[in-house]
C-alpha cells in the first residue's frame, strides 16, 4: 500500500514506545530528584545531630580513670552534651522559638529547685558546685535541650534507633570479651562483659545493653500503627522485624554482662511494655522468650552455672549475701543515717564519701577489686550508696528528693496518659511504648544504681526522650505537623 505523503517514515518517539532509548534529559532529572532527596534528608537530621553525636561517641573507648581510683566523669560524649545545650539555646534565640510550655518547665524545673537549695545549704558549698553542675546536666539541661530539638515521631524514631545502635556496639565487644576471656574480673575469671568502659565501670554496657533492648522491644510492639493521616506511611517497613532481631540479639550482652539490676530493670520494663500492648501478645512473647532462654542456656550451656548462681545470689540477700551486697547494705544504712542528721536539706551534693566512714558499720569494706579488660588490679573506692533515692535522700534531704522524684513521677504519669490516645488512634504506639519502657526502667535501676561514670549522660537521653513524648503536644501529631 502506498504510502501517505507527507507521513513520517518512522513511527515517533514517544515515552511509550520501548525502541526509544533513554535520554540524557530524563538521566539528569532522576539524578537531580535523588540529590534533592538526600539534600532534604539531610536538611531534616542536621538539627538532631548534636543529639545523634552524644549517642554515638559513648562507644569511644574510656580513657582511663580518675585519681582516686574511680570512674573519671569527663568524656567527649558529656563535651558533646554540653555542645548540645549550646545548640539548641542558640537556635531557640535564633529562631524565636516558643519557650517551653508551663508544663514542661514545672515538670524540667522542679530538679533545679532541690539541687540549688541542697548547694546553698551544703556544709561545703565550693565543693557542691561540680554536683550541682552534674543534676543539672543529667535531669535538666539535656532532657530540655532534646524536647525542644525533637519534632516529630519520627525524630524521637531516629534518637532511639540510635540508642539500639549504640548497644549493638557495645554489646558485641561485650560478647567477644566473655567468649575470649578479655573482659573485667568476675568469680576469678576475666569473663565480664564491659564493652569499651572498663572495669571501674562494669554497671555501663550493661546499661547501655538495657535500654537498646527496652527500645527495640518498644519499636517492634508498636509497630502495627502502620498509617498516618490520609493513609500515608508513618512507620517504616519492616520495623517490627529489625527491632526484634536487635532485641534478640541484646539478650546474650545482657546475660553477660552479670549484672543483677539491669536484669531486674529489664524484665520489669519489658514486662510492662508486653502488658501495654495487650495481653494476647504478652502471653506469646513471654513463651518465646522462655523458651530462647532454655536454648541459650539449657541446651547450649551459655554461661549457665555462673549465671544460675548470679540469679540465685539475687535471693539470697538476707540469708548468704555476697561481699557486693553486703558493701551495698551498709551504704545504704549509712545514707539513711546522714538522712536523719539532716533530714530536711541533706549534708550536700557530693558529701557522701566524706560522712560515709562517720555513719557506717564496720562491715564495709575499704573498696571493691577492679581488674581485667585490659586494666591492672586497683582498689575501687566506694563512693556513692548505689542507690539514687537514698544518694538524693542523704544529700539533698527530703526537699530534693520530692523535688527530683517528682518531676520523674510527673513524666511517668503524663507519658501513660498518652499511650491508650496512641493506641485507639494507631498513630506513635512504638514511641509511646519506647518512652514509658525506658522511664519504667530507670526509675526500677536507681533502686540499684546511681548517676556516675561514663554511660549516665545516656541517662538523660532517655528522660529527653520520655519528657518529649510526656509533655510536647507535638507527640500527637502527624509527622509533617512540625
Amino acid at each position: 500500500m502506498a504510502h501517505a505523503r507527507g507521513a513520517p517514515l518512522l513511527a515517533p518517539r514517544t515515552e511509550s514506545n520501548p525502541l526509544r532509548p533513554p535520554s540524557f534529559s530524563s538521566a539528569s532529572e532522576r539524578d537531580g530528584r535523588n540529590w534533592r532527596n538526600w539534600r532534604d534528608t539531610l536538611r531534616r537530621v542536621a538539627p538532631l545531630l548534636p543529639a545523634l553525636a552524644v549517642v554515638a561517641l559513648l562507644a569511644v573507648p574510656v580513657a582511663g580513670t580518675a585519681s582516686d581510683g574511680s570512674a573519671g566523669s569527663g568524656t567527649v560524649a558529656d563535651a558533646a552534651s554540653a555542645l548540645l545545650v549550646l545548640f539548641c539555646l542558640v537556635r531557640v534565640v535564633r529562631e524565636r522559638a516558643r519557650p517551653l510550655a508551663r508544663t514542661a518547665a514545672l515538670v524540667l524545673g522542679l530538679p533545679v529547685f532541690g539541687v540549688c537549695v541542697a548547694a546553698i545549704t551544703s556544709y561545703d558549698p565550693v565543693s557542691s558546685l561540680p554536683g550541682v553542675v552534674r543534676y543539672l546536666q543529667i535531669f535538666v539541661l539535656v532532657p530540655g535541650a532534646l524536647l525542644l530539638l525533637i519534632r516529630d515521631r519520627r525524630d524521637f524514631r531516629l534518637v532511639a534507633w540510635a540508642m539500639v545502635a549504640l548497644a549493638l556496639v557495645q554489646g558485641l565487644i561485650g560478647v567477644v570479651q566473655y567468649l575470649t576471656g578479655t573482659g573485667a574480673s568476675y568469680m576469678g575469671e576475666d569473663i565480664r562483659a564491659v564493652g569499651t568502659f572498663g572495669p571501674t565501670d562494669v554497671m555501663g554496657m550493661a546499661t547501655v545493653v538495657s535500654y537498646g533492648l527496652v527500645a527495640a522491644v518498644g519499636l517492634a510492639l508498636g509497630a502495627g500503627a502502620e498509617s498516618g493521616p490520609g493513609g500515608a506511611r508513618e512507620v517504616p517497613r519492616g520495623q517490627r522485624a529489625a527491632a526484634l532481631g536487635c532485641a534478640a540479639l541484646l539478650l546474650l550482652p545482657l546475660v553477660v554482662s552479670f549484672s543483677r539490676g539491669a536484669w531486674i530493670a529489664t524484665v520489669v520494663a519489658v514486662t510492662l511494655q508486653l502488658v501495654l500492648s495487650g495481653p494476647r501478645r504478652a502471653a506469646r512473647v513471654a513463651l518465646v522468650t522462655a523458651a530462647l532462654g532454655v536454648v541459650l542456656v539449657g541446651g547450649l550451656g551459655i554461661g549457665s552455672q555462673m549465671i544460675s548462681e548470679r540469679l540465685g545470689s539475687i535471693t539470697e540477700v538476707t540469708e548468704a549475701p555476697d561481699r557486693s551486697v553486703t558493701d551495698r547494705y551498709t551504704m545504704w544504712a549509712a545514707a539513711g543515717g546522714m538522712w536523719r542528721t539532716d533530714p530536711v536539706t541533706g549534708v550536700g551534693l557530693k558529701a557522701f564519701p566524706a560522712y560515709r566512714d562517720s555513719h557506717s558499720s564496720i562491715a564495709l569494706s575499704s573498696g571493691s577489686d577492679t581488674a581485667g579488660a585490659g586494666k591492672a588490679f586497683q582498689r575501687q573506692p566506694l563512693l556513692s550508696p548505689h542507690n539514687m533515692y537514698l544518694l538524693v535522700l542523704s544529700e539533698q534531704g527530703v526537699v530534693g528528693l520530692l523535688a527530683l522524684a517528682g518531676s520523674w513521677a510527673a513524666l511517668l504519669v503524663l507519658a501513660l496518659r498518652r499511650l491508650p490516645r496512641a493506641r485507639r488512634g494507631r498513630m506513635g504506639a512504638d514511641c509511646a511504648l519506647v518512652a514509658v519502657g525506658l522511664l519504667i526502667w530507670q526509675l526500677v535501676d536507681f533502686g540499684y544504681a546511681d548517676i556516675g561514670g561514663p554511660s549516665t549522660v545516656l541517662t538523660a537521653v532517655v528522660l529527653g526522650l520520655a519528657a518529649w513524648w510526656a509533655l510536647d503536644r507535638r507527640a500527637d501529631r502527624g509527622p509533617g505537623a512540625a
